[in-house]
């Protein structure tokens, strides 16, 4: 027979399971890491759960959870790389729609995580600015900063790696250098 705590337990990873690795894949960059950290995130859940005072707050919760272990198997040298296999979970879009997805998810990698937390919840989940600064346990004032700087910092990763415009005019470059002073094959017309 099931437990009440089991019961619930297992309800939170019905409900959140999707939320937490799609949070662990933005803030790690890596969907096998974004997994170990979700199971990491379940079993301290598990062994904490008489933590959690209310349960309404059960995906606040969980998410700061979540959060310490992605922030744990990151090393601190670690450069972000996206996986993907982010494309794989959506139907084919038309190849500038993938373009400009493949820009988005390398310029959340190039942000600082505190950015890009930010950015996920607010963006991919919905999560609503005072929820998020319970997770977070910021202030709600703090996490509209956040976000705002957030912003600021995805734009100019955005920016930095737009290609530059091809010029409207183009001009050939000769391979070799034209002679200076003529052969004497120029001179046997």
């Amino acid at each position: 027979m099931i437990s009440i705590a089991e019961s619930r337990y297992n309800q939170w990873v019905r409900e959140h399971y999707r939320f937490l690795l799609r949070s662990a894949w933005a803030l790690t960059g890596s969907r096998a890491l974004a997994e170990d950290v979700v199971q990491d995130c379940f079993t301290s859940a598990w062994r904490f759960r008489h933590q959690l005072r209310e349960a309404a707050m059960a995906r606040a919760w969980l998410f700061q959870i979540m959060r310490r272990h992605a922030f744990r198997h990151l090393a601190p040298s670690a450069h972000l790389v996206s996986d993907d296999e982010a494309l794989d979970q959506h139907p084919a879009p038309s190849p500038s729609a993938l373009d400009d997805r493949l820009d988005v998810v390398k310029a959340l990698a190039r942000i600082a995580p505190i950015h890009r937390e930010v950015l996920v919840l607010y963006y991919f989940d919905d999560m609503p600015t005072a929820q998020m600064a319970e997770a977070l346990d910021i202030a709600p004032g703090t996490v509209l900063s956040r976000l705002s700087r957030a912003r600021d910092a995805l734009k100019a990763a955005l920016e930095q790696a737009a290609p530059a415009p091809a010029p409207e005019t183009a001009s050939v470059i000769p391979l070799r250098p034209t002679p200076l002073r003529p052969t004497r094959y120029q001179g046997l017309k």
